[in-house]
Parts: structure tokens; sequence; C-alpha cells
């Protein structure tokens, strides 16, 4: 079993930036792929992006290629989001996710965590 828990949301002006951060606990952390996703008002939750268990492969989705990066710590069991030249469409809520593998469904994630607010202003 593994508890996620997402922190470092907030508002920002468009182009500035944010680091989120997902804290897990359990043992079995750095076995895991982890994804970020995000869900907007009315929008169903999409892909960001996702790392492996190593953290030596990453993937992307096109809207957020260039401007986030994920990295994780396996010896402090936290995946990280840093999020640049932010834009008002990146507002959402954020969530990390654990998996088998970087995927870009949500179902194929078996431990998610509560999720935390993003805002960005025009």
């Amino acid at each position: 079993q593994v508890q996620l828990v997402e922190s470092g949301g907030g508002l920002v002006q468009a182009g500035g930036s944010l680091r989120l951060s997902c804290a897990a606990s359990g043992r079995t952390f750095s076995s895991y792929a982890m994804g970020w996703f995000r869900q907007a008002p009315g929008k169903e939750r999409e892909f960001v992006g996702g790392i492996n268990w190593s953290g030596g492969s990453t993937y992307y989705a096109d809207s957020v290629k260039g401007r986030f990066t994920i990295s994780r710590d396996n010896a402090k069991n936290t995946v990280y989001l840093q999020m640049n030249s932010l834009k008002p469409e990146d507002t959402a809520v954020y969530y990390c996710a654990a998996g088998g593998a970087i995927v870009v469904v949500t179902t194929a994630y078996r431990f998610w965590g509560q999720g935390t607010q993003v805002t960005v202003s025009s």
C-alpha cells in the first residue's frame, strides 16, 4: 500500500513557477513509476507527465513539454513537478499517482493522492 500526499500548489501569475511535491509512504515507493495528472473544472483528468521507478526516464504531454520537469528522490520517497512559464490554461487540481509504468491513462495507476490546486492568473 502506498499513500500519496501532494503539496506546493497555490496562486501564481502567468509566467511564474511552482514546484509541486508528492510525498509517499511505504517502503515500495521506489518500485513504482509515478505520474502527474491534472483536472480542470468541467474537464476530464489528463496526463501531465510521468517518471519511471529509477528516475532515468520521463515522458510529458505535449502541452507541458519544455515547461514542466518531473524528478524523484527515492531516498526521500518524493516525486516533484517543477512547473515553469505557467499559463492560465495550466489552472487545475494536480494529482500524483503510482503505477507500474509511465502510462497516460488514469486506470493504469493504482494509488492516487488527494490533489493540490494550482491557479494561474493572467
